[in-house]
């Protein structure tokens, strides 16, 4: 069944408090999808974040980032004041997110709502459930925020390397601190989980993000180093990457720890279906970030500076994703296979039957033959006009070179420059395609520039900022966008 959305994360969403939340403005942002006819609404991983903000870079792969528990409901429920949450500057730009103001505001407020908090049923049911996560998350925070935020690898040894008794006495040490970030996790789930009831109520499905790899600081590798290419020091043996092309001449240094695939064989692939089972709690629809790592991952050798001296080694292949379609019920992925694809890697997306992605953004450099070019589009795909990694269109269209200028005026049947028609013409190819689903960022919609860009790749500093102004999704533009929606038939 055809049918459409929007990309937003839930940080770029209005709020009061400096970052988009589980807030009333969260529920009015669905009432707009609904109003545009929209089905979807796509989001980014919801997982704590760290260093540079990325939420590809999370604590855990199951986490809750405590900044989208909304402080409101909090106040509703007599764990915070209206004054106390008030007395706080959460930055000075609405468009953007400060994200230091936000960390120094949400870390006072969150520890006097816990010191108020008194644990009921709906509490305790909820570590018990999710202990088998939920634990290792609340013991590694409690003690990397002992040990000044520090990873797991600058530890003492019995506590890197989790020797029992060590672990038992920390256990006890810092038993009000785990008790803590079990608290935040609970209040995440809780408040999600009402929104998600709420957008699923009203026809709207959630798309999520599940990162291929899991961060080096964070409690998945520390309790689970067996999962991981690590040596008998529990260190990297060699780390995740891409190799180097004309736009990261020295390759991009990822960082993450590969997967030890052999291990995961050899335990059925367990982790990879409690993970998947886990992240379709949280979504509708996951979409498997850096797809073709499960065909070939690039592997570059623990310690390099740069990621020029790595090599492709084979990935699981087809057989984790039998695993995965035979244990998860209601399975239901999409395969983000961007970048240079080897016939393997389309092999694999095609064999799985997975949707794979359509990018407008990428469809006028190479000529007709490109698979980004909507009339080689299958009707199993999804397509976007640029994901959260690209300029928005208006700001794409402002770089663009001659050449691709050209093909795309000619691929619209437009004579002029004017900005706004272009990207509304290219929202229109997008919606009008084969494609099955069709996803358009929310600044795509506002013909924003490149002031309202989500993340430039391979960069620190300046991402994941931009934010949504409550006034921006109006009525007017809602009603434009079912009208179009409703031409190209994904009402």
């Amino acid at each position: 069944m055809r049918s459409s959305g929007i990309l937003l994360p839930v940080a770029s969403l209005p709020s009061k408090y400096g970052i988009g939340s589980f807030s009333k403005e969260a529920y009015e942002f669905v009432d707009q999808l609904e109003r545009a006819g929209q089905k979807i609404w796509q989001i980014l991983p919801l997982g704590p974040t760290g260093y540079g903000d990325s939420p590809y870079q999370s604590f855990s792969t199951y986490a809750g980032n405590p900044y989208f528990i909304n402080l409101e409901t909090l106040i509703e429920e007599g764990l915070l004041t209206d004054e106390e949450c008030d007395a706080f500057t959460y930055g000075t730009h609405p468009a953007y997110i400060d994200y230091d103001k936000v960390f120094d505001a949400r870390n006072v407020l969150l520890r006097k709502a816990y010191e108020r908090f008194v644990p009921d049923d709906n509490f305790g049911e909820f570590t018990r459930s999710n202990g088998y996560w939920l634990e290792d998350y609340a013991l590694y925070m409690a003690i990397k925020d002992s040990r000044d935020g520090r990873s797991w690898t600058e530890w003492e040894e019995e506590l890197r390397d989790r020797q029992p008794s060590a672990i038992q006495a920390i256990r006890e040490e810092l038993a009000f601190e785990i008790q803590y970030y079990r608290f935040k996790q609970y209040k995440f789930y809780t408040q999600w989980d009402k929104l998600k009831r709420y957008a699923n109520n009203k026809g709207i499905q959630i798309i999520g993000d599940m990162p291929i790899y899991v961060a080096f600081d964070s409690s998945d590798a520390w309790a689970n180093p067996l999962l991981f290419q690590f040596d008998e020091h529990n260190q990297p043996v060699a780390v995740a990457g891409c190799p180097p092309d004309y736009f990261a001449p020295k390759g991009q240094l990822w960082g993450n720890p590969l997967y030890s695939w052999e291990y995961h064989r050899e335990t059925g692939y367990s982790w990879w279906v409690q993970r998947m089972q886990h992240s379709l709690r949280l979504y509708d629809v996951v979409r498997v970030d850096h797809f073709r790592g499960f065909d070939e991952y690039y592997s570059v050798p623990f310690g390099n500076e740069t990621a020029e001296f790595g090599h492709w080694e084979k990935g699981p292949g087809l057989e984790l994703f039998h695993a995965l379609r035979e244990k998860v019920e209601n399975l239901s992925v999409i395969a983000e296979d961007l970048g240079f694809l080897t016939d393997s890697v389309l092999q694999l997306v095609k064999d799985t039957g997975y949707p794979g992605m359509k990018v407008l953004e990428f469809a006028f450099d190479d000529g007709a033959d490109c698979l980004y070019l909507p009339h080689n589009f299958i009707q199993n795909s999804i397509v976007y006009t640029g994901t959260h990694d690209n300029d928005t269109l208006a700001g794409w269209i402002a770089s663009m070179g001659e050449h691709t200028r050209n093909y795309t005026k000619a691929y619209l049947d437009l004579e002029d420059d004017d900005t706004e028609k272009m990207v509304w013409a290219l929202i229109r190819l997008a919606l009008g395609s084969v494609a099955e689903r069709a996803v358009i960022p929310m600044q795509d919609y506002l013909c924003l520039g490149t002031e309202a860009r989500i993340n430039v790749p391979s960069t620190l500093g300046n991402n994941w900022k931009w934010r949504l102004q409550k006034e921006q999704f109006t009525d007017e533009l809602a009603d434009k966008i079912r009208s179009v929606s409703a031409v190209y038939g994904r009402l």
